[in-house]
């Protein structure tokens, strides 16, 4: 009954978007082997590592980083200020005027949105406000080359940083983001995995699987052919993935929202200080804003271990 009911907006969306996701998803609804979103946390969600360091009454400083259109900035600073961090509302004309400098920083987030309006490609005209000014480029060269401070990149944020790779030490595997491959953007609450890598913000949280929420035009991750995905997997440099239902990595739709070559959707550097994803944890830290959640999780969601990470390594 669903499949007659769906079928209409199914011929629609095989006119108007890429014909092949709209039949991936069409022929979802007949899977009687999909048992829907789950989640198996490898750590325990209630251990609140931060504390100790909260209880100090020592909050190092993080830039919550921002341009034109950005609009995932609230979120952000209350996920790092919930794990011990001042979190400073830092806008790139801040930067470019000389009215903040990164030195005063342990920590930057490049956050998610719109930056100017997606239409230099997504992250790609936040970037060039820093490559193509001398003052913004230098502060940001200067602070990626520290080794006391770490950096992450969510949407839009991890778009513009994949831009800024050859800027970042053990980033150059990082690829570009382009259009989803539903040609749609998509918002959607789907499944995860943590993998092992050098990220000093997934540290402790990886085989874990759960769901996370993802909001983005352009996520599809295209790899150079001197670094191909593969390679950035065998170097356990990719730090999430898209997962089916079932458990499996997977490049279909809609279970990966982006088409994303073996569901690569987050990766760090080699030193792990620097981590890019696409999904979108500052927005589910707390259980009551995720979509769907075991019954038996707390306050805090599996994601909030993200945050507490960066203050536990931060000392």
């Amino acid at each position: 009954m669903q499949s007659i009911w769906a079928e209409t907006s199914y011929r629609m969306q095989a006119l108007r978007d890429n014909d092949e996701c709209a039949r991936q998803e069409f022929e979802q609804i007949n899977n009687s082997e999909d048992t829907g979103l789950f989640a198996e946390v490898t750590f325990d969600i209630d251990d609140d590592i931060s504390a100790p360091y909260i209880n100090t009454g020592v909050r190092p400083s993080i830039a919550i980083l921002r341009d034109q259109g950005v609009n995932g900035q609230q979120e952000m600073a209350v996920a790092f200020d919930r794990a011990g961090f001042k979190a400073i509302d830092v806008h790139m004309t801040d930067i470019i005027s000389g009215r903040t400098a990164l030195d005063d920083f342990k920590g930057m987030v490049a956050c998610g949105g719109f930056s100017y309006g997606d239409v230099l490609g997504a992250g790609g005209g936040w970037a060039k406000t820093i490559q193509h000014n001398n003052r913004a480029k230098d502060e940001f060269s200067a602070f990626f080359e520290r080794e006391d401070v770490f950096g992450l990149g969510v949407c839009n944020g991890c778009q513009m940083f994949s831009h800024l790779r050859e800027m970042i030490p053990g980033a150059s595997h990082w690829p570009s983001f382009y259009r989803n491959e539903s040609e749609q953007f998509e918002a959607r609450f789907t499944m995860v995995e943590v993998m092992d890598s050098p990220s000093i913000l997934l540290k402790d949280m990886q085989g874990s699987k759960m769901p996370i929420a993802v909001a983005h035009g352009e996520g599809r991750a295209v790899f150079a052919d001197s670094i191909p995905a593969e390679s950035a997997n065998n170097d356990q440099l990719i730090s999430m993935r898209y997962l089916d239902n079932a458990g499996n990595p997977t490049e279909q739709y809609p279970a990966n929202p982006n088409g994303s070559a073996l569901g690569i959707t987050g990766l760090t550097n080699t030193d792990g200080r620097f981590t890019i994803m696409m999904p979108h944890p500052e927005r589910i830290i707390r259980t009551v804003t995720n979509s769907w959640h075991p019954d038996e999780w707390g306050k805090d969601s599996p994601w909030m271990r993200i945050f507490r990470n960066a203050r536990q390594w931060v000392d």
